[in-house]
C-alpha cells in the first residue's frame, strides 16, 4: 500500500493496525501518526520508525486515508477540528470508534464523504483480530480494498452491507474476546478444584482454545460436527456436553449476545445524540 496514511490517534488500537501494516510491507515513512500527547508519539515514533506530529488538521491535509482511532467521547471535537482539512483533501475516512454511527461523524467532518466504520477487536493488537466493516454510499471499490488490506494487516476482515449489522458484529466478535477469557477463568477454576495447579490449568485450557479454534478455522466440517467428532458414546466429553446443555449454555450465550447487541444499539443513539 503505497497511499499516504494517517492515524489520527496513537493508541494500543492504531499501534497494532500500524505494525501489522509495516510488517506487511507497508513503507513507515508513508505512515502519520497524531496525538496530544509527544511521550506517546515519541514511543512510537521509535517503535515504528512512522512519522509523527501533534497536528491534526496538518496531517490530515496530506492524508489519503485517514483513520480515526480515537476515543468516541473525543470524537466529535477532534472531527470537527478536522473539517476544513478533510473538505479539501478527501481522503478515505475510516472509523474505529465503537457506536459512533457513519452519518454522524460524516456530519462532523463536513459531509460528503467516503467513510467506511470498522469494528475492530482487541486480538489485533497480536495479529489475530477479527474486524467488521461496513462503507457508505461514496465508498468505492478501490476504496473498499485499500480498507480491507488495512484491517487484513491485523487478522479477517468481513464487510456488513447494513450498518445496523455492526451491532451484531460488536457482541460476536467485538466484545467477544471477554467471553472466551471468561470461559478460560471457569476452567481454571475448576481445574484447580481437580488438584491442577492453577498456571497448569489455566495453560492446558489457553492451548486447548487456540488448537480448537485452529481445528475449526481449518476443517472442511462445521463446528458441531467437530464437536460430535469428539464425542464416544457413554463417554467422557458425552457427559461433559450433556452437562452444558443441561446447564442452558446455549440460551445463556444467546441471552450475552443479545445484551450486547442492545447495549451497543443504546450507546449509539446515546453518543449520536450529542450533535
Amino acid at each position: 500500500m503505497d497511499t499516504q496514511i494517517t492515524f489520527i490517534g496513537a493508541g494500543n488500537m492504531a499501534s497494532a493496525i500500524i505494525g501489522g501494516l509495516t510488517q506487511s510491507g507497508t513503507a513507515a515513512d508513508s505512515i502519520t501518526a497524531t496525538a496530544p500527547d509527544r511521550d506517546q508519539l515519541a514511543d512510537i515514533g521509535a517503535r515504528l520508525g512512522i512519522r509523527t506530529t501533534a497536528d491534526n488538521a496538518a496531517a490530515a491535509a496530506t492524508a489519503d486515508v485517514l483513520v480515526l482511532a480515537v476515543k468516541p467521547q473525543l470524537m466529535r471535537e477532534v472531527c470537527q477540528g478536522l473539517a476544513e482539512s478533510v473538505q479539501q483533501a478527501r481522503p478515505l475516512i475510516i472509523s474505529i470508534a465503537a457506536g459512533l454511527d457513519a452519518t454522524t461523524i460524516d456530519g462532523w467532518l463536513g459531509g460528503g464523504n467516503a467513510l467506511v466504520r470498522c469494528m475492530p477487536n482487541t486480538p489485533s493488537l497480536v495479529g489475530q483480530g477479527a474486524s467488521g466493516l461496513y462503507a457508505n454510499d461514496r465508498v468505492s471499490n478501490a476504496q473498499r480494498d485499500t480498507a480491507t488490506r488495512l484491517m487484513q494487516a491485523v487478522g479477517l476482515v468481513e464487510w456488513v452491507d447494513d450498518e445496523s449489522l455492526l451491532d451484531a458484529v460488536t457482541a460476536v466478535s467485538g466484545s467477544a474476546p471477554a467471553y472466551f477469557f471468561l470461559m478460560f477463568e471457569a476452567m481454571e477454576d475448576a481445574g484447580v478444584r481437580l488438584g491442577l495447579p492453577a498456571d497448569t490449568a489455566r495453560r492446558l485450557a489457553i492451548q486447548t482454545a487456540l488448537g480448537a479454534a485452529t481445528m475449526a478455522g481449518q476443517s472442511e466440517h462445521d463446528p458441531a460436527t467437530l464437536k460430535q467428532n469428539v464425542m464416544s458414546p457413554g463417554g467422557t466429553t458425552e457427559r461433559a456436553i450433556a452437562t452444558l446443555e443441561d446447564a442452558n449454555l446455549r440460551r445463556a450465550m444467546d441471552d450475552a449476545i443479545q445484551a450486547c447487541a442492545e447495549r451497543a444499539r443504546q450507546m449509539a443513539a446515546e453518543l449520536s445524540g450529542e450533535r
